[in-house]
């Protein structure tokens, strides 16, 4: 079909990602526009990445006849109902998680989608990282024999800005909610029971605003397998991403990402990097990878490799956790929604 022709809506942090990774990386597509309700922030994306169109109204992208999808890197609480308008103008969608902290707003964007017959891939870049895949490879291929046990460690440098936490939907839905999806994605196997601990240790403000910053979530496979999820807002060594899936017939591990490998020994010990400092360096090719599969399934009409479905999962997962904290028990996937 040639080169697929995309519009961006929203010009923040991670549609600037996706903008210089389309711009610089994916030559099968190009951004056509890009809208913002900040207009100038729209403007100086637009600039940035030579893109020869950019608005305050994300309707002219929905509206305009030579867009062919639309990258969704809005806030939250605009993801679904932008779902719902691209399917409506025919347009396929890559959005960024979560779809909605509302099980029935997603439902109504995925019924949209199903309707329509566009394609909606979601933004966990994390199954595209070569490590991870790695480790799903092993897993897939029988090399580690039947999983027994899953280990997902996930810490941020530093905690996000206060305004944001009330917004987010809480650690669970905004920070978990990428480890929820790893956790399928290793064993190809859905969760069906967990249960969530966490405290406020890093900055009662985070506690202030009905939040938790630290947190650690045992869980449940159908198979029977176990796992546990470890968060913390804030690790002082920098981004701090492993897993480690243990069976039968060995075990296979995913370490962090380090800006070399070197390592130097003198009287006071053995030295070397810390991990990357925080996601955007330590998936840089994770986020090139997802947009080339977006691009792809356009392009050879296959279902994208991250599904709504895949969307709506961990925003469950995420439900259950919270109410398994508050509640003080296990909770099954299926009393969240």
């Amino acid at each position: 079909m040639g080169v697929v022709n995309l519009g961006l809506i929203g010009a923040g942090r991670i549609g600037k990602v996706h903008a210089a990774t389309i711009t610089r990386e994916i030559p099968d597509a190009k951004i056509s526009v890009v809208a913002d309700i900040f207009v100038e922030a729209a403007r100086g994306a637009a600039e940035l990445y030579g893109i020869p169109k950019y608005t305050g109204d994300p309707e002219e992208v929905f509206a305009d006849p030579t867009v062919d999808a639309v990258v969704i890197c809005s806030s939250t609480d605009t993801h679904a109902k932008f779902i719902e308008r691209a399917a409506m103008a025919g347009k396929h969608v890559f959005c960024e998680k979560p779809i909605s902290h509302d099980l029935r707003a997603i439902d109504r964007a995925l019924a949209a989608v199903e309707e329509s017959g566009v394609k909606l891939q979601i933004g966990f870049q994390r199954r595209f990282d070569p490590n991870f895949r790695r480790v799903r490879e092993l897993i897939a291929n029988g090399s580690i024999g039947k999983p027994y046990l899953v280990h997902i460690i996930s810490r941020d440098p530093a905690p996000p800005p206060i305004d944001y936490i009330k917004v987010s939907g809480g650690i669970f839905l905004d920070m978990t909610i990428h480890d929820f999806d790893m956790a399928r994605f290793l064993l190809g196997e859905e969760v069906e029971e967990v249960y969530a601990i966490g405290g406020v240790m890093v900055d009662p403000a985070v506690g202030e605003a009905g939040d938790v910053d630290t947190a650690l979530i045992t869980f449940r496979y159908v198979s029977g397998a176990m796992g546990t999820i470890d968060n913390c807002r804030k690790a002082v060594y920098g981004y701090d991403q492993r897993v480690e899936v243990f069976g039968s017939g060995g075990r296979a591990i995913a370490h962090n990402e380090t800006p070399t490998r070197t390592t130097f020994m003198d009287g006071d010990g053995l030295h070397g990097d810390n991990p990357l400092h925080f996601f955007l360096e330590r998936y840089r090719v994770a986020y090139a990878d997802e947009m080339r599969a977006f691009v792809k399934a356009i392009e050879e009409d296959t279902e994208p490799l991250v599904t709504g479905l895949d969307g709506k999962i961990p925003v469950v997962m995420g439900l259950a956790a919270w109410k398994s904290l508050r509640e003080h028990r296990p909770v099954r996937l299926p009393e969240a929604g």
